[in-house]
């Protein structure tokens, strides 16, 4: 068993040292407290990994989402323009050969 690179020993050495420093009454609070920190430390890094996955998500969605190019931006006036023309073209003819 290895633990933040300790190995039992150590880790039996420090809690005798922390048995004789803080006392048999005192120790079981401080273990308490201990835990509640560490969970909420890795409580607080999974909410951060998983706001970063979701962000990236979403960066990665909006990159694959097709925009539209220049010429697809242009081509509505285009089209909107020959019509126009053909429209008065037509009108032109018509008035032409009401006219004769």
């Amino acid at each position: 068993m290895n633990v933040f690179g300790m190995g039992l020993p150590e880790m039996a050495l420090i809690m005798v040292i922390a048995l004789l420093v803080f006392g048999p009454k005192k120790l079981p609070e401080i273990g308490r407290s201990l835990g509640k920190a560490i969970r909420g430390f890795q409580d607080a890094s999974k909410e951060f990994e998983n706001q970063f996955k979701l962000e990236a998500q979403q960066i990665e969605q909006g990159l694959n989402t097709p925009t539209p190019s220049e010429s697809e931006k242009i081509a509505p006036k285009e089209v909107a323009t020959a019509e126009v023309a053909t429209a008065e073209s037509n009108n032109h003819a018509t008035t032409s050969s009401q006219q004769s």
